[in-house]
């Protein structure tokens, strides 16, 4: 059994993660940090977690934690990250991995040196739906793909993550809070790698430093085109839609895991297929899955280099902004063997 640390513990812990550690079958919560330590301790009691702290050192340095699970605000990745690799723990690191590419690069090289496991908590690459839409491209069901389409909304005019319009803590808007999650889909569906990018933002009163909403065009090695639309003032919604020569696979709530998801197959406009599955263990899997390479039993499918790569890709969607034209995105090379 895998003790995970969660450091950073909040709303996305309460909501999502902790949810998920309670279907998962070979690994357990056994410590949590915040910086308050009060709060720390009520979180603690309240989710019957054993240990609480209030830094991310004092979590890894203890013996009940055999990985760390960072969840901190964007901005704090890469510190987190490394003081937990410094004490020898293993970590899985919460997306978007860091502020911009090269601490991505910071944190994959450190774990390198130290020859410990990092991954990046891209849980929708654990989802049924997903995994469903992989094989159906891989077997040529709608033959080559011409267009991927990924969206991304929700409403955040209340949200209780306060910190997603600071620039200084999240780094960007929904580019960089679900959009990483609509790239990283393609990326993982399409099984290819985005060459290109151009984007388009909007900004308003609420929005801070950062877009509320924007429009990323993906060129993809193998030549689909690929849209990912994000906003921050729209209602929760998750499509995914794949266009091939030879029909359209899609689900108009793709990356969601909390309802039944229906994945059709279209052929001259008429479904001809449609398979319902349920994303309710993703969260479960991802870290049952860490918790298995911990142990050594297998590879953990998203290293901390995919994590990199989708850090390029933003990096390039924000130059993109800046410039008004398409970006060339920077390939990562594959941990050594």
């Amino acid at each position: 059994m895998v003790r995970f640390g969660i450091a950073g513990f909040g709303l996305h812990a309460v909501r999502r993660l902790m949810p998920g550690f309670a279907l998962a079958r070979n690994c357990r919560v056994t410590a949590l940090s915040r910086r308050d330590m009060g709060k720390a301790r009520a979180s603690a009691e309240e989710h019957k977690i054993p240990l609480a702290f209030d830094s991310i050192a004092e979590l890894s340095r203890s013996p009940e934690v055999d990985a760390v699970l960072v969840t901190t605000p964007n901005a704090m990745h890469l510190a987190d990250v490394l003081v937990a690799l410094e004490h020898g723990k293993p970590v899985l690191c919460e997306k978007p991995m860091g502020m911009n590419a090269g601490e991505c690069r910071q944190m994959v090289e450190a774990a390198r040196k130290a020859k410990l496991l990092l991954g990046v908590a891209q849980v929708f690459r654990f989802e049924d739906s997903t995994a469903r839409l992989r094989a159906r491209i891989a077997s040529g069901q709608i033959g080559r793909a011409i267009f991927a389409r990924s969206e991304f909304s929700y409403a955040a005019n209340h949200h209780k993550r306060t910190w997603l319009t600071d620039p200084v803590l999240a780094g960007g808007g929904p580019i960089a809070d679900v959009g990483v999650h609509c790239v990283d889909a393609l990326r993982y569906v399409l099984q290819d790698e985005v060459l290109r990018v151009g984007a388009r933002g909007l900004w308003d009163e609420r929005s801070g430093g950062v877009e509320a909403a924007a429009l990323l065009s993906l060129e993809f090695s193998r030549g689909t085109l690929g849209t990912v639309l994000v906003s921050m003032r729209a209602d929760y919604r998750t499509p995914l839609e794949f266009v091939g020569e030879e029909g359209v696979l899609r689900a108009d709530d793709g990356l969601n895991v909390e309802r039944p998801i229906h994945l059709q197959l279209r052929r001259d406009g008429v479904v001809v297929e449609n398979e319902v599955v349920s994303n309710q263990y993703a969260y479960a899997r991802q870290v049952d899955m860490f918790a298995a390479a911990v142990r050594g039993e297998a590879a953990f499918p998203v290293p901390g280099e995919e994590g990199w790569q989708n850090q390029e890709i933003l990096d390039a969607a924000f130059r993109s902004l800046k410039s008004g034209k398409a970006e060339e995105v920077v390939a990562v090379l594959a941990s050594p063997a």
